[in-house]
Formats: C-alpha cells, sequence, structure tokens
C-alpha cells in the first residue's frame, strides 16, 4: 500500500504542528510536575518545612524566597487554585512565543518577589505561585492596550470574562492571602506587556 502524494503535505503539517506543541506543554507540564511533587515531598516527608522558604520581608536570608516562592504552596488546596490559571493563561501566552513566556515569568517573579520582600508585614513568610498567574493575567490584558492587534484584544477580552474575578484578589481584604504578592505580580505582567511592544516596534 502507497501513500498519495496529497497525503505528503498533510503529514508534514502535522508534524510541524506537533514539533510546535512539544516544547510547551513540557514546559507547561514540567513545571506543574515539579510544584505537585514538591508539595507531596513536603507533606510527606518534611511535615511542611519547605514553606520556610518563601520570601520573609526584609530578611536578609529571605532573599532567596524570591526565587523559590513560587514553587512552593501552603497545601493542595493551594496549589490546585494556582495550577490551572497557570497551564491556561501560560499557554495563551506562549502564543507568542517562548521567549515572551519567560520574560513575563521573569519579570512577574523579580517584581512580586522584591515588592513583597520591601513591603510585606513583618514576620510573615510568602509562598505560591499566583504572583506569576497574576502577572500573566497582567500582560495578556495590557498587551491588548499596548499592541492593539485584534488577536490581543480578543484573547484579552476572553481572559476577563473567565478570570476577572481574580482582579478581587489585587485588594487587601483576605486574611491569609499575600495580595502584595498579586499587585506586584500584575505589575510584573504589565512592564513585560510594555518592555516587549517597545522591542517590537521599529
Amino acid at each position: 500500500m502507497t501513500n498519495s502524494s496529497s497525503d505528503i503535505p498533510i503529514r508534514n503539517r502535522f508534524v510541524t504542528l506537533s514539533s510546535q506543541i512539544k516544547t510547551p506543554l513540557i514546559i507547561l507540564g514540567g513545571f506543574v510536575v515539579l510544584v505537585w511533587l514538591l508539595e507531596l515531598i513536603d507533606w510527606l516527608i518534611l511535615d511542611g518545612a519547605l514553606d520556610g522558604l518563601g520570601v520573609k520581608p526584609r530578611s536578609f536570608s529571605g532573599l532567596k524566597g524570591i526565587l523559590f516562592m513560587p514553587f512552593l504552596h501552603n497545601g493542595f488546596g493551594h496549589l490546585l487554585s494556582n495550577t490551572i490559571p497557570f497551564i491556561v493563561l501560560g499557554a495563551l501566552v506562549m502564543l507568542s512565543g517562548l521567549n515572551t513566556f519567560f520574560t513575563v515569568v521573569g519579570l512577574s517573579m523579580l517584581v512580586s518577589g522584591v515588592g513583597v520582600w520591601l513591603l510585606g508585614g513583618a514576620n510573615s513568610v510568602h509562598i505560591g505561585a499566583s504572583g506569576v498567574v497574576f502577572g500573566l493575567f497582567g500582560f495578556l490584558l495590557t498587551r491588548a492596550y499596548f499592541e492593539r492587534s485584534i488577536s490581543a484584544i480578543v484573547i484579552a477580552f476572553a481572559v476577563l470574562v473567565f478570570y476577572g474575578g481574580i482582579l478581587w484578589g489585587l485588594l487587601p481584604f483576605w486574611l491569609g492571602v499575600s495580595w502584595l504578592g498579586h499587585l506586584f505580580g500584575f505589575a510584573g505582567g504589565v512592564i513585560a506587556a510594555y518592555w516587549l511592544n517597545k522591542r517590537r516596534q521599529p
């Protein structure tokens, strides 16, 4: 049995699409597997000791938490609430390329972590990937303003419809919630949208 020549372009397109999807799936899936594995180890073996590696405001030892904060969570409920929006919003950002994704994630981590370290409450410890989630959210919303493209506007509208409720997380009304991490993470996403748009301009 032989394949017709008309099947070759279809197969090539399928191979190309598969290769384009493979890397984003590995990156998003790898992050999800890592954070769930860390939480499982922390729960089963370490009795929550990893949570102490988060950002400790104005503590020199707490600076390392800027790097660790997105990977640590206060229980599986907290982790689940961050996992799904990270996958969805992260995949939407990845439509603009892996470099864009890593830029948004990196700036969100940095701005969120530094902001919490500078202004967070004394003797507190801040953990969770919500700063990154709010950074992805902020990027997708404000990119539409800076870029003014139809695709960016449509994505921003869809994100606002399905995830607009998380904007309440920017307000200081919730006990035990690092609203500063959310706020500065969102700011990191806005900075990323502005900076990346500037780079694209001739």
